[in-house]
């Protein structure tokens, strides 16, 4: 129609949807924008490992990062190849490994095989030694300072277009020493958004540790386990942590910040890393 104009696309890794909005006023019908959620099945040279519940882009991060964390590739170079392959029920990533690779010798009896929901970090999981398993000390041990956090999380803030349409995602970011944001990365699920940070910076061939790792959840044992094992040596949550999180930050060396607002935050393990100024620049009483 004349003078009619077409509603913006919802931005990617959501959909739109219709809903009855209730008020005290009345009720009306209206469009919103939803964050999607799909099963996305891992699968190595041929064989299942686990179905994620996903948020689907930045697939391709998400499967290196994710094989990276689960230890079933050591080296970014082992994932030889990644095929996106959308299905009638969800979405398949088949990745090709090198024969070196842990992720090329899968033991369909106890390999991850159960669903992994998307606040799920676990999920699947058939050991407890797979749950536990020891975390690579921090090499990097530089300091930062508090204002370079503060602008960090500032800027994820602003760098959160699925969650700012939707409500209902979460984010996980990179920024460098000064605090200026380099990636970020969204998903429905936690550790998934994590996954594909760590998975795009590796894919930009650019190292994870000599910057800041924030995230918009909780800091649990996972988001703990996959951030020193990427060679990250900060990470600060918006939320709180959790205590088994708290004691494996410790002991790999791990700065671990929770509560992280820019007025604030606590610093619950080597508060050594965040040395030299106060909040907002000027110096510690």
């Amino acid at each position: 129609m004349p003078g009619s104009t077409l509603p913006s696309p919802p931005p990617a890794g959501t959909a739109l949807r219709t809903l009855q909005r209730w008020r005290s006023t009345g009720q009306e019908q209206r469009v919103d924008t939803i964050a999607e959620e799909v099963p996305v099945a891992m699968r190595y040279n041929g064989a299942a490992f686990a179905v994620m519940m996903a948020t689907p882009c930045d697939l391709e991060d998400f499967a290196l990062g994710f094989s990276l964390s689960e230890g079933l590739i050591e080296r970014p170079d082992q994932l030889l190849s990644i095929q996106v392959q959308p299905q009638l029920e969800g979405i398949e990533l088949n990745m090709s490994v090198s024969a070196d690779a842990p992720g090329a010798a899968l033991d369909p009896d106890n390999g991850r095989l159960l669903p992994g929901r998307g606040g799920c970090g676990l999920c699947g999981a058939r050991q407890l030694e797979d749950v536990l398993r020891p975390l690579p000390p921090v090499k990097d041990r530089r300091t930062y300072q508090t204002a370079a956090l503060q602008r960090a999380l500032a800027g994820l803030a602003l760098r959160q277009p699925m969650n700012a349409a939707s409500g209902s995602t979460h984010a996980a970011a990179w920024a460098d020493a000064s605090g200026r944001i380099g990636w970020v990365r969204e998903d429905v699920g936690r550790h998934n958004a994590l996954d594909k940070l760590i998975g795009a910076l590796h894919h930009n061939e650019h190292s994870i540790d000599g910057g800041l790792l924030v995230v918009s959840s909780r800091a649990s044992y996972e988001m703990v386990s996959k951030a020193a094992r990427a060679g990250a040596s900060v990470l600060a949550a918006v939320s709180a942590p959790t205590a088994l999180a708290i004691d494996l930050a410790r002991s790999a060396g791990l700065c671990l910040v929770g509560f992280a607002r820019e007025e604030g935050f606590n610093v619950y393990t080597h508060s050594e890393r965040l040395q030299g100024y106060g909040l907002h620049g000027h110096p510690p009483a």
